[in-house]
């Protein structure tokens, strides 16, 4: 196939924005032209690569397209700052991270590079990180998948470790004779969302029906932590994130290890290098912490 970067970028654009109008703004075109670009990559690959939604979205063989058209953008703006010693502009970097490692250690890790960079945060349950990383919307995650995506290194960042916590008054409360099945049956529990499996598998393990306690979902990270922190229920909070002296934790052997990884495309991009070396360097700072005695 002769691909056309013209039509290229006016995939990406399209995915992006969501829509061809959208995307002419961003290339600074018309409607018609974005239209007339993407029907003759369509024509070129022989392929339909778009579903022409609201917004619009890739097919599986857009996907492999917008992979490709992303790949190819990052690598002229690399070239470009190599020949130059400067980009055309920032070069936007989409990633996908869970929500606990976003509020605690990623930002940071980030943060020195944004006079240069420009982040496309995607936020999502590190089971589903690895997701974005294979439809192409991302070009790293931080994941909780070993296993690379196709066309992606993994590198072992290490583990956040999570503890069943509640208030001291909300543990009196429910569990004065300890965490119990029947007690974990009955006590109000705070989750993120519903793709948040910690609290269901914890009673899981205690033979309790995850369907039995009264359920709060709170799906901001620090909002989750303020819920338990208030006593609203019982969750699962990471040592990262526990306010000093607030909580007690209610199961010794409760605490759940998470494993993350750092999944890039594989590419030889200084800048996406130059943000791997970053986010390495925070999670050997931030992460694997040992126990507390």
């Amino acid at each position: 196939m002769d691909l056309d970067l013209a039509q290229l970028r006016a995939l990406d654009a399209t995915v992006t924005a969501g829509t061809l109008d959208a995307a002419a703004r961003a290339l600074h075109v018309t409607p018609s032209a974005v239209s007339q670009r993407l029907k003759a990559l369509e024509a070129a690959t022989g392929r339909v690569l778009l579903v022409r939604s609201k917004p619009v979205q890739p097919t599986e063989s857009g996907r492999a397209l917008l992979r490709l058209a992303r790949q190819i953008d990052l690598l002229t703006a690399d070239t470009t700052r190599e020949l130059d010693g400067a980009a055309r502009g920032p070069v936007t970097l989409p990633i996908a991270v869970n929500a606990d490692s976003l509020a605690t250690w990623v930002l940071p890790a980030l943060a020195p590079l944004a006079g240069e960079l420009t982040f496309d945060l995607h936020r999502a349950d590190q089971t589903e990180t690895a997701a974005l990383l294979r439809a192409g919307a991302v070009m790293a995650a931080v994941t909780g998948d070993a296993d690379p995506v196709p066309g992606c290194s993994s590198t072992r960042l290490g583990s956040m470790r999570y503890r069943p916590m509640a208030t001291t008054a909300f543990a009196e409360r429910w569990f004065a004779a300890g965490p119990t099945a029947q007690a974990l049956a009955r006590a109000p529990v705070v989750v993120f969302d519903r793709s948040d499996d910690l609290q269901h598998a914890h009673l899981r393990a205690r033979g309790v029906d995850p369907t039995a306690p009264p359920v709060h979902v709170v799906p901001s990270s620090a909002d989750f932590v303020a819920a338990v922190a208030l006593g609203m229920g019982w969750g699962m909070v990471p040592d990262q994130q526990e306010p000093p002296g607030a909580l007690v934790d209610l199961d010794d052997a409760g605490a759940v290890d998470v494993v993350l990884h750092w999944q890039q495309w594989k590419l030889r991009s200084p800048t996406l290098d130059r943000v791997a070396d970053a986010v390495l360097t925070a999670a050997r700072r931030a992460l694997d912490q040992p126990p507390r005695g």
